[in-house]
């Protein structure tokens, strides 16, 4: 039986799960892979821009045309139709309201199956109204697909890209101030996966069709690690050795603090973290522990880094 998929957008997570769903063992020879691009990026002279056309067309994918943020419903859901499968790989930049565009197209285009840009937390537990105004189009995109039985939908929960643990501009590590921050409180703990990893459990569960829960979707969840932000301080000390990380505890006052200078994106996610709540789950939930499926955690992703 023909499997067709396309992911959209060719980023970090969109090139991981390409390249996951290419190399799967489960992928048969009539598995049609795609990834949905603007125009200007595939005909794109840019050497950055052709080497990424380039890797996906040697992964066997071909491409489908259309700019997510301009195009309106009918236009996304003419070029979906034709898939068995559509993978929601981009939202970071995308302006409001994109995500639940993206849905309303797959469900008018009557896609048999969709996994939605939904690789972060479990927003059904932050619940609305929190201090990430960014996560409540996420529960508006899980409403949409509760409220249909058509379309078969999976999320994969995965807690934060590891190297975002890493990011300056978060706050959490900062490697070149020789800074660990705890957000909440120490103990207060993250779930954290790598893309790559992302992309290899996103096809598993692409290529082996539903996978459980209700008969219209269901959510799942996986982790590379799960740690409290002081476990996280000793393993980034650990590894990085020399002289001590200094220690900074970033609890509810000092975040409503920066909320109110500052009510940025990044600040945002600090606050949404520290408050303990849907970021994080023990590893023997996941689909990966479940079926064995090996993870990089965070002292292998340490290993991965520089030592300074």
């Amino acid at each position: 039986m023909t499997q067709s998929i396309l992911l959209l957008g060719a980023g970090e997570l969109g090139m991981a799960v390409l390249e996951a769903l290419a190399k799967h063992p489960r992928r048969g020879a009539d598995t049609k892979l795609a990834v949905l691009l603007r125009q200007s990026t595939i005909d794109s002279t840019a050497l950055d821009k052709k080497r990424t056309t380039q890797h996906i067309r040697e992964l066997g994918a071909s491409f489908e045309a259309a700019d997510i943020a301009g195009a309106s419903i009918p236009e996304l859901a003419s070029i979906f139709q034709t898939y068995g499968t559509v993978i929601s790989c981009t939202g970071m930049g995308l302006p409001p309201g994109t995500q639940t565009k993206i849905t309303k197209a797959v469900l008018e285009a009557g896609v048999p199956r969709y996994i939605p840009w939904q690789f972060g937390m479990d927003y059904d537990i932050i619940g609305a109204g929190s201090s990430q105004d960014l996560f409540d189009e996420q529960l508006a995109v899980r409403a949409l697909l509760r409220g249909q039985d058509r379309t078969r939908w999976t999320i994969v929960s995965t807690g934060v890209f590891m190297s975002f643990l890493l990011e300056p501009a978060f706050g959490v590590v900062d490697i070149g101030e020789r800074t660990v921050r705890g957000l909440g409180s120490w103990e207060t703990r993250i779930t954290t996966t790598t893309p790559e990893d992302i992309g290899r459990v996103t096809a598993e569960v692409a290529l082996e069709g539903q996978t459980g829960g209700s008969s219209s979707g269901t959510v799942l969840y996986t982790a590379g690690d799960t740690v409290s932000y002081a476990e996280l301080a000793d393993k980034v000390e650990a590894h990085f050795g020399g002289a001590p990380f200094k220690r900074e505890l970033w609890d509810g006052q000092v975040l409503k603090r920066q909320m109110e200078e500052d009510p940025t994106t990044m600040v945002k996610y600090r606050d949404t973290f520290a408050q303990g709540r849907g970021v994080a789950w023990d590893k023997v939930e996941t689909v990966n522990y479940q079926r064995g499926i090996p993870m990089m955690d965070v002292e292998a992703y340490l290993k991965t880094l520089k030592r300074e």
